[in-house]
This record gives C-alpha cells, sequence and structure tokens, in this order.
C-alpha cells in the first residue's frame, strides 16, 4: 500500500464545492472516479481544505492509499493517468508523489494561503465571470487595508464564521492579510486581491472578512467598527458574505 500527494487545479464554478455530495458534482467524486477508472479500486480521497461551491484552487493538496501490487508507479505516470480520466473537467492533477504513510493532507498542514479577486470597475465582466467579485462602486483600498490589520493574530471570529459552520472551536489565527491593487489595461478598472495566510480558517471565514472589507471600502463601516464587530462574536455584526467566484485556494504548506 502507498500513500500518494496530489496536488489539484480546478476551476470550481460547476461542483458543488470539494467534498462528496449526493447527488452533485464535487471535486473529490470527480478525482476518485477517475482513479476508479485507472485501477478498478474505490478509494477514499482526503483533501486538505473543503472549497465550498464555486470556490477555485491553483494547488489543493489530497491524499489517497493505493495498493497497485508489483508494477512500478511513479508520481509522472500517475498524474499522466488521472488527467487521463479527468479531461474534460476544469480539474487538473498538477503533481503527484509518493509520500510517507503518516502524511496527511489536512491535519499535516502548516499554513493555507488564500486569494480572493475583486474586479472594480463600473461594466460588467465578461472573460472574468464566475472568477471574480465585480464591486462597481469605486473602493477605498487605504481604509480596506487599515480595516484589515484588526483581523491579524489569533482571535475568536465567530462573527465571521457561516451559521453552518460546524468547527467546534471558532478561535483561528491570521498570520497575515495583504490587500494588492492592479490596474486592468487603460481603462478596464481595477483589480483588488486580498491575500490571506493561517493554518486553518472557519466555513466562510475568508468570503465573511472580504464582504465586512468591501463595506469598509464603501464607507460604510471604518476600523473601529471591524473592532467591534470581531469582539461582538455574531455573525449578525458583519458584513455580507462575498460571492464564492474570486475566491482561491492558492498554496498549502507542510
Amino acid at each position: 500500500m502507498t500513500r500518494w500527494k496530489i496536488t489539484i487545479e480546478y476551476e470550481g464554478t460547476n461542483y458543488s464545492g470539494w467534498q462528496r455530495q449526493d447527488n452533485v458534482p464535487s471535486i473529490q467524486e470527480e478525482i476518485q472516479k477517475a482513479i476508479y477508472k485507472f485501477c478498478q479500486q474505490k478509494i477514499l480521497v482526503t483533501g486538505a481544505s473543503r472549497t465550498d461551491s464555486g470556490v477555485h484552487a491553483y494547488a489543493q493538496v489530497a491524499h489517497f492509499d493505493l495498493d497497485y501490487g508489483d508494477r512500478p508507479l511513479n508520481g509522472f505516470d500517475l498524474m499522466k493517468a488521472l488527467n487521463a480520466h479527468l479531461r474534460p473537467q476544469p480539474i487538473s492533477i498538477i503533481h503527484a508523489k509518493e509520500v510517507d504513510e503518516d502524511f496527511h493532507a489536512r491535519f499535516s498542514a502548516h499554513e493555507k494561503l488564500y486569494t480572493y479577486r475583486i474586479i472594480n470597475r463600473n461594466s460588467f465582466l465578461t472573460l472574468e465571470q464566475k472568477r471574480a467579485w465585480l464591486v462597481m462602486n469605486d473602493l477605498d483600498v487605504e481604509a480596506m487595508k487599515e480595516a484589515s490589520s484588526i483581523l491579524v493574530g489569533e482571535h475568536d471570529f465567530n462573527s465571521f464564521r457561516a451559521a453552518e459552520c460546524q468547527a467546534k472551536s471558532s478561535i483561528r489565527s491570521i498570520d497575515d492579510i495583504r490587500l494588492e491593487v492592479n490596474n486592468i489595461g487603460t481603462v478596464g478598472g481595477r483589480e483588488i486581491l486580498m491575500h490571506v495566510e493561517g493554518q486553518a480558517f472557519l466555513h466562510h471565514m475568508v468570503r465573511n472578512i472580504m464582504g465586512t472589507l468591501v463595506m469598509v471600502g464603501q464607507g460604510k463601516l471604518n476600523k473601529q467598527d471591524v473592532a467591534d464587530i470581531l469582539d461582538a462574536k455574531d455573525r449578525a455584526a458583519a458584513g455580507v458574505t462575498a460571492p464564492p467566484d474570486g475566491l482561491y485556494l492558492v498554496k498549502i504548506d507542510y
């Protein structure tokens, strides 16, 4: 029995998220189907992060155990085989390697990086539909940066988690939040990126933070309001939940 670590890129628009659910397509289920087509074994694939419906990934990580007998198999050949069975879906295994049996995609992770993308302009999206959040109001990014600093460190993030979140504790630590602004062409508006790093996140936590910071950028909230929202430990106190379209799982460190 060999434990394999795979790194996966996907466009999550038409999937119910990472985790398998009955009667709806999921990333986990599609990879498990590809493994079955490859070796006729029903194998559970364990992911590092349960990304929500519509969320994308540049580098989701998962592991599974495979008994391939005495036949030789390396990571490159496994990657090619699985990708052959995943086509033409927007799911790609970009790396595969053999790991120790104590490696766990979720519990061995030390740090995760999520990026949220906003397109800030007055015209509708064409190329970026379902891949970014369109915000037409002009946003004060400096105010958003100031307010985001309140959230760095270990806090009770109960105000920023979904009502259906099943985590036993809402205490989490954000190691860094950075906002980046890029111009799109000469008249195409701005791309605003929020990069958030931490070991673990609550359900909808990044999206709820982004929704709250957008309200800061619109002048509806200020830095002190964000501090008060954090202290309230009440989801009703925070801003809107940003749509899944703009959220990307970028990197996981082990």
